[in-house]
């Protein structure tokens, strides 16, 4: 089965998790860089989930799960260590229509979290379809030696550059043509020597 590669828009959207320790803290952590609602299901959480509680960035139900815990909620991850749990919130979610994850258990799950290098608003995902997690670990560490924290700055510049484009007058393919030329290697090659130009100038 082929899987539908998507990046999903969470902002002031609920997502449930199901679970309070270490694996459910790791995942709730993505959801707020997300600015995503999140409401955790659990009768004990971490320091570090209680902390985010206290200060209001998570609600927290104290409580074991039960499919009421899933109203009002776009996904939900389940991420507890009891199997059974975790198959009874898929089968809730998927009762309500609710897209379900289900942490390392690949059969109660409508999607998968990929293997992720990010370097601000760039993301590269990488997924197996669940056969090797193991592999999407090793493409994300060699993906991470090519994609230095140096694209971060290079895609503020050219959405910047983009957006100055688009307030302009023009033609669409034009512009078009300009971009494509702006996001070139030999284009990336000039805005680092010059980054490093204007860093040795900082320093002298």
């Amino acid at each position: 089965m082929s899987l539908l590669p998507i990046f999903v828009k969470m902002r002031s959207r609920l997502a449930v998790v199901v679970g309070g320790g270490a694996i459910a803290e790791g995942k709730i952590e993505g959801l707020l860089a997300a600015e995503a609602r999140i409401r955790v299901i659990a009768p004990q959480v971490t320091p570090t989930i209680a902390q985010w509680v206290a200060r209001g960035r998570v609600e927290w139900r104290a409580k074991t799960f039960a499919s009421a815990d899933l109203v009002g909620a776009y996904l939900v991850i389940a991420a507890t260590s009891a199997s059974g749990v975790n198959e009874a919130v898929f089968r809730a979610a998927d009762a309500q229509g609710i897209l379900c994850n289900a942490v390392d258990d690949v059969e109660h799950c409508h999607f998968y979290y990929g293997s992720v290098v990010q370097r601000g608003d760039l993301q590269i995902a990488i997924s197996t379809n669940g056969k090797s997690p193991a592999l999407a670990q090793r493409l994300r560490l060699q993906l991470e030696k090519q994609f230095g924290c140096e694209y971060e700055l290079w895609l503020e510049w050219l959405g910047a550059a983009r957006e100055l484009l688009r307030a302009s007058e023009g033609s669409a393919e034009s512009k078009k043509v300009l971009l494509h030329h702006l996001a070139s290697w030999p284009m990336f090659e000039r805005f680092m020597q010059e980054a490093r130009q204007r860093l040795r100038a900082g320093a002298a």
